[in-house]
């Protein structure tokens, strides 16, 4: 079995990323990931599933990531997305077996959603540069947890790459053009 992503058996899911508790995140970089990452998983034919924890109290999902995710991202009361019906059948549907976690808050609702996708038999892939909470050792332990529990913590970039696989094709230049949009730490 390979660590490595593919394209054929990724989805990408963007979870939560709303105005009003995206506006308290600690750091904001996580923003111009999921865009890069959205459009270039656009590009690659992987599928993308958005969620909104909440939306009537949180908000809609904040712009322009809203407009690159293509349609309303569904509705959930549960903190993982995969104890959400609806959102648990979206990731079914796409017969896709690995799923690249992002979004907010990494400690709750990122974390509780890895943990039962691997707990389903999913492998789980959370680049760390794109999600975020509202504090730093949050997010760190989460990322641990889930990284004890199976799930393969990468970046934005190293995630982009396992999906292109090689370099002699267009789809690396429209994800080495998006790449360049990342920002530099």
């Amino acid at each position: 079995m390979t660590h490595l992503l593919d394209r054929s058996a990724a989805v990408l899911l963007v979870i939560d990323v709303q105005e009003r508790i995206n506006a308290v995140m600690a750091d904001q970089s996580h923003l111009s990931r999921l865009e890069v990452l959205v459009e270039a998983c656009r590009a690659l034919g992987v599928p993308v599933i958005g969620s909104e924890q909440y939306p009537k109290g949180l908000g809609a999902t904040v712009e322009p990531l809203a407009g690159l995710l293509g349609q309303t991202p569904a509705a959930k009361d549960t903190f993982s997305c995969a104890r959400d019906a609806g959102l648990r059948a979206a990731v079914e549907a796409t017969g896709r077996s690995q799923v690249i976690c992002t979004g907010i808050e990494t400690h709750v609702c990122v974390l509780q959603t890895a943990l039962d996708l691997l707990d389903a038999g999913y492998r789980v892939h959370v680049p760390h540069d794109a999600v975020s909470s509202r504090r730093p050792a949050d997010k760190l332990w989460a990322l641990e947890r889930m990284r004890a529990a199976g799930a393969e913590i990468t970046t934005t970039e190293s995630a982009l790459f396992e999906l292109v696989e090689r370099c002699d094709t267009p789809d690396f230049k429209t994800v080495a053009r998006l790449v360049k949009k990342l920002p530099v730490p």
